[in-house]
């Protein structure tokens, strides 16, 4: 008897799905990847094969859709707040990085010479409501 399976989200990365896949199975639903294993051999293809799918057995769609709409997609502070716009106090806050500058341009071409991470990329909110961008303290 072969079992049908529906897409609940797509990710870009198998990280964050991977995250999400253990919210819903802490919520008791039977989850599986789909595409993983080749994004991560070349997360370039990505976009070309439409993504790491989160699937679920059709009889538990509704519910892993309703946890999904649980889950907060906007930041929220180190105590779990969600974080308010300083300019409207609007909370639909996303965090992004800003990664220009002769700062970020340094860091990155030492990083190429010896082989590891940039180690100073800037990180800023950005509040969805008013377009104000701001830092977080």
């Amino acid at each position: 008897m072969s079992e049908i399976f529906s897409t609940v989200a797509v990710f870009q990365y198998s990280a964050e799905a991977q995250i999400i896949k253990g919210r819903l199975q802490a919520e008791g639903i039977e989850t599986f990847l789909a595409d993983n294993h080749t994004i991560d051999t070349d997360p370039l293809v990505s976009n070309a094969i439409g993504g790491v799918k989160l699937k679920v057995h059709k009889r538990n769609q509704e519910q892993a859709l309703q946890v999904l709409g649980s889950i907060n997609k906007y930041s929220v502070d180190d105590d779990g707040e969600q974080i308010s716009c300083p300019k409207c106090h609007g909370k639909k806050v996303e965090l992004f990085s800003n990664m220009k500058g002769l700062q970020f341009f340094f860091f990155l071409s030492l990083s190429f010479l010896i082989y590891v991470l940039p180690m100073r990329i800037k990180r800023d909110y950005y509040c969805a409501t008013c377009n104000h961008k701001f830092k977080f303290k």
